[in-house]
C-alpha cells in the first residue's frame, strides 16, 4: 500500500516529509488537510492524531506525526543507504542537533510571526520576533561555513529540514541578502536533492500568495 502523507503546501514542516519522501523516491499518496478550513479538528483526524498537527504519515498502519520525526523514520526504513540519516552515531548526532535547531529555533521563529498573518489577522510584525528570525538566520549560516551543509560534509534530513524552513522564510520577506553561505547552500539544495525544489515550489508560491493577500508591504524587511 502506497505511504499516506496528510499534508497541507502552505506548512512547511509538511514539506520537509514530502521532500524527504521524495528524495527517498518513495510513492506517497497525498491527502490534504485544510488549515484555513480547520480541518486538522475534524474528528477522523483527531482519532488518528490526537495533537491534530501537521503533518502526519499512515505507513501501512502505523500513524507518525511530526515532520522530524516522519523524516527520520522514512529515511532508517526505506533508504538505500544510511547518507540522508547516518547510522554512525557521531554523525547522526550532528543531524539530530541540527533538527532540534530546525524544531526548536528557525521555525518556531517562523511561525511565531507568520501565524498570526495567516490566521489571526495580524498586519505587522513585532520587531523583537522579526530579530529573533535574523538571529537565527546568522547561527545557521556558523552552520553552513565549514563545509556548505547543514550537518557534516553532505546532504542530510537537516539540510532539507533547515532549507524547507529558510525557503519559506525568504517567500514571505524575509530578507536572505546577509547571508551568502545561506543564498549558495540553498542553490545547492535545489540542485542535489532529487525532487526538492519541484516539492518545495508549490508550497512557496502558495505561501508568498497568501502573503500578499495579508500585507501590502515587506514587514520582514531589516
Amino acid at each position: 500500500m502506497p505511504i499516506v502523507l496528510y499534508h497541507f503546501p502552505l506548512s512547511p514542516p509538511c514539506r520537509t516529509a514530502l521532500c524527504t519522501a521524495k528524495a527517498l523516491g518513495l510513492d506517497v499518496n497525498i491527502k490534504i488537510v485544510n488549515l484555513f478550513a480547520k480541518e486538522q479538528f475534524s474528528e477522523d483526524y483527531v482519532k488518528m492524531n490526537p495533537e491534530h498537527t501537521i503533518p502526519a504519515l499512515d505507513d501501512n498502519g502505523l500513524i507518525i506525526w511530526h515532520s522530524h520525526a516522519i523524516a527520520t523514520y522514512l529515511v532508517s526504513k526505506y533508504g538505500k543507504d544510511d547518507s540522508l540519516y547516518p547510522k554512525d552515531p557521531a554523525k547522526r548526532v550532528v543531524v539530530d542537533q541540527r533538527l532540534y535547531f530546525d524544531a526548536t529555533t528557525l521555525f518556531p521563529r517562523l511561525a511565531a510571526t507568520a501565524a498570526p498573518l495567516m490566521f489571526l489577522g495580524k498586519t505587522d510584525v513585532e520587531p523583537d520576533k522579526k530579530a529573533a528570525i535574523y538571529e537565527a538566520l546568522g547561527t545557521l549560516e556558523k552552520y553552513l561555513e565549514p563545509t556548505g551543509w547543514v550537518a557534516g560534509d553532505q546532504v542530510t534530513v537537516a539540510d532539507i529540514a533547515c532549507a524547507v524552513t529558510t525557503a519559506s522564510m525568504q517567500a514571505v520577506g524575509v530578507v536572505l541578502d546577509p547571508y551568502p553561505k545561506i543564498r549558495e547552500w540553498l542553490q545547492q539544495c535545489n540542485s542535489n536533492i532529487p525532487h526538492f525544489e519541484e516539492e518545495n515550489m508549490e508550497g512557496l508560491k502558495e505561501t508568498a500568495e497568501a502573503m500578499k493577500s495579508k500585507v501590502t508591504h515587506n514587514i520582514y524587511a531589516p
